[in-house]
């Protein structure tokens, strides 16, 4: 071969190289990136081009697919997503919109639904050679019909914010999972203008109320009085007190450490040297402040972080982080153990407190979806319990399960009593605005126990009601009674 013809022969396979290495990176390298940028339109296609598989509640899906009416060369997406129920399940399926894209369920377990997750490789495999078209699995969650219902109509007939969870005690299973004000997710799963139309007015700078905000997992609340259940949990941990009913060392006025400002309570009650029992019935905020600092800021963080404080859950929809502060003076850490300050705490975050002490002190990882499915309803993963931690002794969660019993029984819970169940609860009425300026928010927290001992369901209900009178606001009135139908909803499911 002369030396021009072997040059050009160099030079093709130099370049032949050059396109088999740009392949290999574009396909194996740049492969996962390429497969989620936006300006992807194939995987969009793809994703609309079949039936979205279903999530699943009690055994029915309360979500569906429809074929697109409107095709054109704008839309060339075959199928939409649809809603049963949809405001009344919106925290927990999330929405899946052709034209805004998809969150919570719908988008972590996008690869199910769609059918593309690597985990239904064989079942597609199969689909293919026997010419039948991709089709997407399910997602069953763990989810009670009867509860999500009872919370939900709590929320809409209360007419103000809030939301409630419910939780397995001895799982961690999410039972409910409800927020208010909430949206419909098929009002703008197309591409038309009317979704359009639909998407713009529930955005915040349209409505103030935020309908899109999932208050269950997003929100975190000052939780009130709710949170002296983790100041007695510590002090039982810490022997601090090692028993309901001994006097604790409380005077009355108490004035905080490093200032002169008394600490008060609610009214003429009984809180001088008040046993623990007495302080929680009541709800004693000098008992449960000087608690906290007599115990330290390290003590109670140490306690508020076994409960979940401070970290982020992952159910697998993310919720926003609780908040007990570290590197407080005496004063502040006070005010934190009765639930001020700058104490903030998620409605899940709460449910998890109630589900810890009726779980004889452990703490179960919240979930809410049971199993993964394919399209032809084999199990593709199943979603065991595990154990998150163990806040309490079982010592100490029976002597506070004792004394949130008492809150019921004979405290501001009443309106939580269920005949032939023990209920043991934990009102609270937290602060809100500059100086307690806006109508404060109204908390309680339970879980109910049967005949057997067992305990079936935890429930954390706050309410935020700017149209309320503010002297009508409290734990007991406006938000036991819903936790007390959504206990009721699980136990009568279980029958």
């Amino acid at each position: 071969m002369n030396k021009p013809l072997r040059r050009i022969a160099i030079f093709c396979g130099l370049l032949v190289l050059t396109l088999l290495l740009r392949d290999n990176w574009l396909q194996y390298v740049k492969a996962d990136t390429l497969k989620t940028d936006p300006k992807n339109r194939r995987v969009t296609i793809a994703r609309y081009a079949t039936p979205r598989g279903d999530i699943i509640v009690d055994g029915n899906p309360i979500t569906g697919s429809t074929k697109t009416t409107s095709k054109s060369s704008l839309n060339d997406l075959e199928y939409k997503r649809t809603y049963k129920n949809g405001p009344m399940w919106a925290p927990v399926t999330g929405y899946a919109s052709q034209a805004f894209g998809a969150n919570q369920l719908e988008n972590l377990e996008d690869g199910i639904l769609t059918g593309n997750d690597d985990r239904l490789f064989f079942r597609n495999t199969l689909n293919m050679v026997t010419g039948k078209k991709q089709q997407g699995g399910n997602v069953v969650t763990t989810l009670n019909a009867a509860a999500q219902k009872a919370a939900y109509n709590g929320l809409k007939a209360q007419g103000g914010k809030g939301a409630v969870v419910a939780l397995d005690p001895s799982t961690g299973k999410i039972l409910a999972l409800a927020s208010y004000p909430s949206y419909d997710p098929s009002s703008f799963a197309g591409t038309s203008d009317t979704d359009a139309k639909a998407w713009n007015k529930l955005q915040k700078k349209y409505d103030p109320s935020d309908p899109m905000l999932n208050r269950a997992l997003r929100e975190t609340y000052p939780p009130g009085s709710t949170f002296k259940v983790v100041t007695a949990a510590a002090a039982l941990e810490n022997g601090l007190y090692t028993s309901a009913d001994e006097n604790t060392d409380s005077p009355l006025p108490w004035t905080m450490p490093g200032t002169t400002t008394q600490l008060k309570n609610e009214g003429s009650i009984p809180c001088k040297n008040a046993t623990m029992r007495i302080a929680l019935r009541y709800s004693c905020n000098t008992v449960f402040g000087k608690i906290g600092a007599d115990l330290g800021n390290d003590k109670m963080l140490d306690e508020a972080k076994k409960f979940g404080f401070t970290s982020e859950q992952y159910t697998p929809v993310r919720s926003s982080a609780s908040v007990f502060s570290d590197g407080m003076n005496t004063s502040q850490t006070a005010l934190s153990s009765i639930g001020q300050y700058n104490t903030a705490a998620t409605p899940l975050q709460m449910a998890m407190v109630a589900s810890a002490v009726a779980n004889d002190g452990k703490l179960m990882k919240p979930y809410m979806i049971d199993e993964l499915q394919s399209s032809s309803l084999d199990p593709v993963s199943k979603t065991e319990p595990q154990e998150m931690s163990q806040p309490l002794s079982a010592k100490n969660a029976q002597i506070l399960q004792s004394m949130m019993e008492t809150v019921v029984k004979d405290g501001t819970g009443k309106n939580a009593q269920m005949n032939g169940v023990t209920v043991g609860g934990k009102t609270g009425t937290a602060q809100h605005g500059v100086e307690n300026s806006e109508n404060p928010y109204a908390w309680f927290i339970s879980y109910a126990k049967l005949p057997d001992g067992s305990s079936p369901v935890a429930v954390a209900v706050v309410i935020e009601d700017d149209q309320a009178n503010r002297d009508d606001i409290s734990g007991g009135g406006l938000a036991a009674p819903i936790a007390k139908s959504v206990m009721e909803a699980v136990i009568q499911s279980k029958k």
